[in-house]
């Protein structure tokens, strides 16, 4: 892991630590091997055909899963509720990805409950989460223009809005994924199709192989602001 450290400052221009960290189901990885400057070559590409990623997350040197553009449907099974709750999953191109998230929000309601997630300080894996319930939806949105790099570009921050009065949710995860639970999800849908995103099932997301994930301590400092500027003082999950 530490030549992963090393390259991601090289290829983010970052002069202070920066962490990366390996997902994958297997123990063998496709970064092993590589000289640096394949590694530095791999890690620099930020567009694959038309699609462009944000800076917080890479797939595989082998490419098992190529980043595109596009949403399917899924079914989240809720062991506790024993119910299953409708999904949709999509992948956007950086260019509309963060104005996206933002409309995919209003239709939630005008006070909304807010979930930020951070694995900024778990080494070993996993990730906390912080709660935030009642804040208005113009106040929320407001804050987080304010902090449309972090969200974007941090690949160990994560958000979800919801309204659990609805109950209908909207998470942008660490993989800058934009997954909407809930049920109806057509109003979600005409939403991503107005940005030119569209249903296909056969979809396969960056989180569906091995990849790795950027940040740093400025991300870090920029996120422990969001969370006093939103609030946050109670630990969820």
């Amino acid at each position: 892991m530490g030549f992963l450290k090393k390259f991601f400052n090289d290829v983010f221009q970052e002069e202070e630590t920066t962490k990366a960290k390996r997902v994958g189901g297997s123990t063998s990885s496709s970064f092993e091997r590589l000289s640096e400057d394949e590694l530095e070559a791999h890690l620099g590409v930020q567009r694959y055909g038309s699609f462009r990623l944000t800076e917080a997350v890479r797939p595989s040197f082998d490419l098992q899963v190529i980043p595109e553009q596009g949403f399917r449907h899924d079914v989240y099974h809720d062991e506790e509720a024993k119910s299953n709750v409708p999904v949709i999953m999509a992948s956007a191109s950086a260019e509309v990805l963060f104005e996206l998230f933002m409309e995919l929000i209003d239709p939630l309601g005008t006070e909304l409950d807010v979930v930020l997630e951070t694995s900024h300080s778990r080494e070993g894996g996993g990730h906390t989460d912080l709660y935030r319930e009642h804040i208005d939806t113009p106040v929320l949105m407001s804050t987080l223009w304010g902090y449309e790099e972090l969200l974007t570009n941090d690949g160990c921050t994560g958000i979800a809005v919801l309204n659990p009065a609805i109950p209908q949710e909207v998470q942008f995860d660490e993989h800058k994924l934009l997954i909407v639970y809930g049920n109806p999800l057509d109003e979600f849908e005409r939403i991503f199709e107005s940005y030119g995103i569209y249903r296909h099932d056969g979809i396969k997301f960056i989180t569906e192989a091995e990849h790795v994930h950027s940040s740093s301590d400025t991300y870090c400092q920029q996120f422990d602001e969001l969370k006093v500027d939103l609030g946050m003082d109670g630990i969820f999950g």
